[in-house]
C-alpha cells in the first residue's frame, strides 16, 4: 500500500528575498515505529537580497513534521521518500514550500499482531519539536498531525536522496560539482539531456 502526504510550510526569512539562486531539500527520519512518522525537511540553498546584488546568502531551515499513522498498519519496514517538491516567494521575505512524501509498502497488521501489541505496549508521546536557532524559530508551521487511513528501508543515515530545483544560473556541470556527485550516477536517475528552467534533479546520497 502506498499513501502520499501534502504539507506546506511557510519560511519567514530576516530581509527581503529577490531572487533565490538555488534550492535544495533533504529530509531526515526520527521514527519509524509504531503509529508515528517524525522527521525534518531541511530546505537549503542561497538567494539575492536585491535583484541588482552580486553577493548571495546562504540559507538552511530545518521543517519538522508528524504523521499519525492508523494503528492496524505497520509502518516498520516503509519506504519514505519525497516524491515532489516547490516552492514560491510570497510577501518578498516569506518562502512557501510545498512538499509531497509518500510512504510506501504500509502493511496492514495480522489479527494476532494486533491482539499481541495491546497487551505488551504502553502507549508512547512523543514530545513537540521545539526550534534549536534563531533560524529554526522562523518557520511557520502549524504543526498538524497527517493521519494514514485506507487508502525504505531504515538504516542510519535515513536520507534517501535530495531534491535540487533548477535555477537560470544553474547547469548540469554546476549541480555535479555542488552536490560533489558524479555524472554517471546522475544519470541513473535523471535525463541530463533535456533538463531546464524550474526541473525537480534527482541527487542520489553518497552510499548509493
Amino acid at each position: 500500500m502506498k499513501k502520499t502526504v501534502s504539507f506546506n510550510k511557510n519560511i519567514n526569512f530576516k530581509g527581503p528575498i529577490a531572487q533565490i539562486n538555488s534550492i535544495s531539500l533533504e529530509h531526515e527520519i526520527f521514527n519509524q515505529k509504531g503509529e508515528y512518522i517524525s522527521g525534518n525537511f531541511i530546505v537549503s540553498g542561497d538567494y539575492k537580497v536585491t535583484s541588482e546584488s552580486m553577493h548571495l546568502d546562504s540559507f538552511k531551515y530545518d521543517l519538522p513534521f508528524n504523521i499519525n499513522v492508523d494503528k492496524k498498519y505497520n509502518i516498520d519496514s516503509a519506504s519514505i521518500d519525497i516524491s515532489d517538491f516547490y516552492y514560491e516567494v510570497i510577501n518578498d521575505n516569506v518562502l512557501s514550500v510545498d512538499i509531497e512524501l509518500t510512504i510506501d509498502e504500509i502493511k496492514e497488521k495480522t489479527i494476532e499482531e494486533e491482539i499481541m501489541e495491546d497487551t505488551t505496549l504502553d502507549e508512547k508521546t512523543i514530545e513537540p519539536l521545539e526550534a534549536d536557532t534563531e533560524e529554526e524559530r522562523c518557520v511557520e508551521d502549524e504543526k498538524k498531525d497527517f493521519s494514514i487511513f485506507n487508502n525504505s528501508y531504515e538504516d542510519e543515515n535515513y536520507v534517501t536522496y535530495k531534491i535540487h530545483i533548477m535555477t537560470e544560473n544553474d547547469t548540469v556541470e554546476s549541480v555535479i560539482n555542488d552536490y560533489g556527485v558524479k555524472r554517471e550516477l546522475l544519470e541513473d536517475y535523471n535525463d541530463l539531456n533535456n533538463i531546464k528552467l524550474g526541473d525537480k534533479i534527482i541527487i542520489p546520497s553518497d552510499e548509493n
